[in-house]
């Protein structure tokens, strides 16, 4: 009866997922970073999208070849990561 609540449940875990990423690899605004998210943020849409980015370059690096793709999601990675450190650094 709740499946009109799976796209949601789905998209919180990708959410946490993300967040949880960046966490390990933001030490620096890592406190700012989880007072955030303790809180209804406009981040989760970046959580969401770090950890889609993440898998994917995770995938194409295991295959190994430097390819124009992998250089792509490596600057999106980076991208997002920055967007999450300006948003810390505003919000204190």
């Amino acid at each position: 009866m709740s499946g009109g609540h799976h796209g949601n449940s789905s998209s919180n875990g990708a959410s946490q997922r993300g967040l949880l990423k960046l966490l390990v690899k933001l030490p620096s605004v890592r406190g700012r970073l989880q007072t955030i998210a303790a809180k209804p943020s406009s981040l989760n849409h970046l959580f969401e999208a770090y950890d889609a980015a993440t898998d994917m370059l995770e995938r194409l690096e295991r295959d190994s070849a430097e390819t124009g793709e992998l250089m792509e999601y490596r600057t999106i990675c980076q991208e997002i990561e920055t967007d999450v450190i300006r948003y810390c650094l505003d919000h204190m």
